[in-house]
C-alpha cells in the first residue's frame, strides 16, 4: 500500500512538470531562429543521402516506384545521387544543422546523370509499371528548361524535425545564391504538400506530369530575380 502512495505521489508530482516542459517547448519552437544552412562536403555526401532517404519515405512518386521497403531504400539513395550528387562537385548541397534537412542544387550548365536511373529502373522496378515511370521520365525532359537555370534535383527533411522552417531555410539560403547569378530556378515536384512552400519562395505551376496510374508530378519554374 506505502509503495502504490509513494508511485501515485511521484505521478502527480511529474506529470504537471512534464505538460509544462512539452508545452514551453511547443510554445517556443515558433520563437526559434531559422536554422543555420551550411554547405555540405564530398566527405558528408553518404550523411545526406542517408536524410533524403528518411525524407522521402512518404513520397508518392518513389513509393509508387518501389512499395516495398527494402527496392525503396536501395533505389532511393541511387536515385538522389544521380540526380543531385554533382551538386557536391559544386558548393550546391546544402544542409541544416545535424542533418536535419538536406537540399541538392544542380547549377546552370550541368546536368543530371540520367542514364543511371534508366538502368536501376529496368533492375529494381516492377515490370508492370515501366511504361508508366519512363513515360514520366520523357514527359519530365520535355517540361525542363533550355535556358541557364539552377536546378533543385532533392529536398528533404528528416520527418522528426519537420514543421520547424527546415526546409524554408534551406530554400531561402540557395535561393540568395540563385538570385545573386540572376538565374531561374527549375523543380519538380513529386509530393503535392510541398507545392505551397516552393510558390512562397515564388515558384509558379508550369503544367502536370502523370501518366497512366502514376501519381502527379508538378514541374515548377521560378523566373530570374531582380
Amino acid at each position: 500500500m506505502l509503495v502504490r502512495r509513494l508511485w501515485i505521489g511521484a505521478y502527480a508530482w511529474v506529470l504537471p512538470k512534464f505538460n509544462e516542459n512539452t508545452d514551453a517547448k511547443d510554445t517556443s519552437m515558433s520563437k526559434l531562429s531559422p536554422p543555420e544552412v551550411r554547405v555540405a562536403t564530398l566527405q558528408e555526401r553518404d550523411w545526406v543521402l542517408s536524410t533524403i532517404e528518411v525524407a522521402f519515405i512518404n513520397d508518392p512518386v518513389m513509393r509508387f516506384s518501389w512499395p516495398r521497403a527494402k527496392e525503396y531504400l536501395t533505389g532511393i539513395r541511387h536515385v538522389a545521387n544521380a540526380m543531385g550528387g554533382k551538386a557536391f562537385d559544386h558548393g550546391s548541397a546544402y544542409l541544416a544543422p545535424g542533418f536535419s534537412g538536406v537540399a541538392l542544387w544542380v547549377p546552370p550548365g550541368v546536368h543530371p546523370d540520367l542514364e543511371p536511373i534508366g538502368a536501376l529502373m529496368v533492375e529494381t522496378v516492377d515490370a508492370a509499371l515501366h511504361e508508366d515511370l519512363f513515360g514520366m521520365l520523357g514527359e519530365m525532359a520535355q517540361f525542363h528548361p533550355q535556358e541557364d537555370h539552377w536546378y533543385l534535383a532533392q529536398i528533404g527533411v528528416d520527418p522528426f524535425f519537420q514543421g520547424q522552417g527546415v526546409g524554408a531555410a534551406l530554400m531561402k539560403h540557395a535561393l540568395a545564391r540563385c538570385d545573386t547569378d540572376g538565374t531561374p530556378c527549375y523543380l519538380e515536384s513529386s509530393n503535392p504538400r510541398n507545392i505551397s512552400l516552393y510558390e512562397r519562395f515564388g515558384f509558379e505551376r508550369v503544367g502536370e506530369i502523370q501518366v497512366g496510374r502514376s501519381p502527379i508530378m508538378t514541374p515548377m519554374i521560378r523566373p530570374a530575380q531582380g
